[in-house]
């Protein structure tokens, strides 16, 4: 499970394993003269040569980089109004009668998180019920200054919904901190901090110029003990951890762990080139995969927040559907490379320009869009009242398209068209091992669709014609290029496609009132 790597409010147990054991596996390596007995004369001296290039490339230390950058990472904790918990909380990560229990709640009854000064969960009274006030209880993160005025960087859920945010220094200064702005969907906020002294400050990196295998340090406030430095490399680029619309993280396997959320990731040079969010973690601590969000991403949005209070995105008016080898090979494209238009809102700037559901989109501003991370990114990037060119494929024909950007409202959101319905009635018909029925007045009514929507129900799937795109309860609105609004149009379509030699169609589906395309593989009857 992916978890955001702050500290949280109010832990609560968790199940851990009770047996903590060190294991050193039974690996040896040889460095230096030592060679393995077979190894050819020329294999060696590669082996050696890959070696020496490793240790040159590699620092000897991180003690210099650690001293340079640290003075401006800071902890970032919060206070809020909290309802009771019955019983004590324990820590989590630990089993009960840990030694560690008691260590690390020590350290958050000094932080005011688990009773002690701060008041937090586990203070006051034993009869206190659950669901009564408990007075205030506190978050941990960290942050980091990113303009010497005072302007500290974080995570959202390090501070939503805070009543008091405090900054504390690598000295120990403790200042107040104004929120400025944030971002939920990027999961970014900019919080301000006034200072008598000069504050230091760091300088953004280019993470589009990391590499995997790229040496990085991270730096952070885990489970409350302060400034922590740890070391590791970019594991992986553009994961996806379903957290938003415009997940891009960067994978590392520096440890990272719960109160990290919010801290810095280092170049070697010691600019930043990530945001610390979230670990992928069975207990809250690390194993050695944690996300960081790209600084290309996080400056745009800081600056956003630091000119406007909040971030104002580009609306394109589309839902949009990741290409499949099946949906490939249903509209003709030779990769499954693109974003399949599920769905055009009405007097959008899409639907201005001309964009059709069907149409698939293989380049935004004179950029490939390979993905669908690759169109909402680049949209949501695009300033409103800015013109941009798109790529289309329709009928297997590229054509080119041009629409003015318009701010994202409220309302809407571009996403992967989803959905679900309950089944239908009696059959009609059966083609390709779908048994079909009109969509009547109680089809409708049992489906909850309006009079708008036509088409033809899907009441049955056979359980001989395999694992099948669509089910009970979706009502089929095309079939290819046509409408169809009864079950003989739909299985003269797919004949037809079967005497072209096809062996897939693109079919319209409407699933609970959402539109989507999917491919449908053609078989003997």
């Amino acid at each position: 499970m992916s978890t955001p790597a702050n500290a949280g409010r109010a832990p609560r147990s968790s199940r851990v394993r009770r047996t903590i054991a060190a294991v050193l596996l039974g690996t040896t390596v040889l460095t230096g003269p030592f060679l393995i007995a077979n190894q050819s004369t020329a294999a060696a001296a590669e082996s050696a040569l890959t070696q020496n290039t490793l240790s040159q490339n590699a620092p000897g230390s991180f003690a210099d980089l650690a001293a340079k950058v640290s003075p401006a990472v800071v902890n970032v904790s919060t206070t809020q109004q909290a309802k009771a918990e019955r019983g004590n909380p324990r820590m989590p990560g630990f089993p009960p009668g840990s030694p560690f229990e008691e260590f690390f709640r020590q350290f958050q009854d000094q932080f005011g998180q688990n009773g002690g000064p701060g008041g937090g969960p586990g203070g006051g009274s034993d009869d206190e019920s659950e669901g009564q006030p408990r007075g205030k209880v506190g978050s941990l993160g960290s942050g980091f200054i990113i303009d010497a005025a005072g302007y500290v960087v974080t995570n959202n859920h390090v501070i939503d919904g805070a009543d008091e945010i405090k900054v504390t220094l690598q000295d120990g200064t403790e200042l107040p901190a104004t929120l400025v702005g944030r971002d939920a969907k990027t999961d970014i906020a900019l919080l301000k901090v006034k200072s008598d002294k000069a504050l230091p400050a760091l300088d953004w990196g280019d993470s589009d110029a990391a590499r995997v295998g790229d040496w990085v340090m991270a730096v952070g406030n885990p489970f409350g003990l302060g400034g922590t430095v740890t070391k590791g490399i970019i594991s992986a680029r553009g994961r996806d951890i379903h957290s938003g619309p415009y997940d891009d993280y960067l994978q590392l396997d520096a440890a990272i762990n719960r109160g990290n959320s919010g801290g810095p990731t280092f170049t070697l040079d010691g600019r930043v080139i990530g945001i610390n969010t979230a670990i992928y973690s069975p207990n809250g601590g690390s194993v050695g995969i944690g996300f960081a969000i790209p600084s290309n991403i996080a400056k745009q949005v800081v600056a956003q927040l630091k000119e406007n209070g909040h971030v104002e995105r580009g609306w394109l008016g589309v839902k949009i559907q990741e290409i499949s080898p099946e949906i490939a090979e249903s509209v003709g494209l030779p990769q499954t490379k693109g974003a399949l238009v599920a769905e055009v809102t009405p007097d959008s700037p899409a639907a201005k320009a001309g964009v059709r559901q069907g149409d698939v989109i293989l380049a935004y501003g004179g950029k490939p869009v390979n993905t669908l991370r690759d169109l909402t990114r680049r949209v949501a990037d695009t300033k409103a009242g800015d013109t941009v060119d798109m790529t289309v494929v329709r009928k297997g024909k590229e054509t080119t398209l041009t629409a003015h950007i318009a701010p994202l409202p409220a309302e809407q959101r571009m996403a992967a068209a989803e959905g679900a319905g309950p089944a239908a009635d009696s059959a009609v018909e059966t083609v390709n091992g779908l048994k079909l029925a009109p969509l009547d007045g109680a089809a409708r009514s049992r489906l909850g669709l309006g009079e708008g929507v036509k088409g033809v129900v899907v009441t049955a799937v056979s359980p001989q014609a395999g694992d099948l795109p669509v089910r009970p309860g979706d009502v089929i609105v095309k079939v290819g290029d046509h409408n169809v609004t009864s079950p003989a149009e739909v299985t003269k379509s797919l004949h037809e496609a079967e005497k072209d030699g096809r062996k897939a169609v693109l079919l319209l589906v409407n699933r609970g009132g959402n539109e989507s395309f999917v491919p449908l593989k053609l078989v003997k009857a």
